[in-house]
């Protein structure tokens, strides 16, 4: 009994360690693209954002665009993408790419 406690014990840990770092997203160096001349014209964070390349997507229209315009609305987003990868990032991502250009530059 001991034994098959352990080993579920060892497997659900093992499954948690997993999928809590499978959700950690991978900052790539991109200080290739950014010199570190282009970083320093940056006032903070925010201004790197609206500063970098736009990406839109197309999303699915919530049920209200569909009421509001008929069946064959389509809906898009447009955002920044900070890492320089083609795919539009979330807050967080831009924060770490900037922060990880911080790190690099501010030495």
């Amino acid at each position: 009994m001991k034994c098959f406690i352990l080993i579920l014990l060892a497997t659900s840990s093992m499954l948690i360690s997993f999928a809590l770092s499978a959700k950690k997203p991978t900052v790539q160096d991109i200080s290739h693209l950014i010199s570190k001349e282009e970083f320093s014209s940056y006032k903070d964070v925010a201004d790197f954002i609206a500063q970098s390349p736009q990406v839109t997507i197309t999303v699915m229209p919530s049920q209200a665009d569909v009421d509001k315009y008929g069946p064959k609305v389509a809906k898009s987003l447009t955002g920044s993408d900070c890492d320089r990868d083609g795919k539009m990032d979330d807050n967080p991502t831009c924060n770490a790419v900037f922060y990880k250009l911080w790190l690099k530059y501010a030495r």
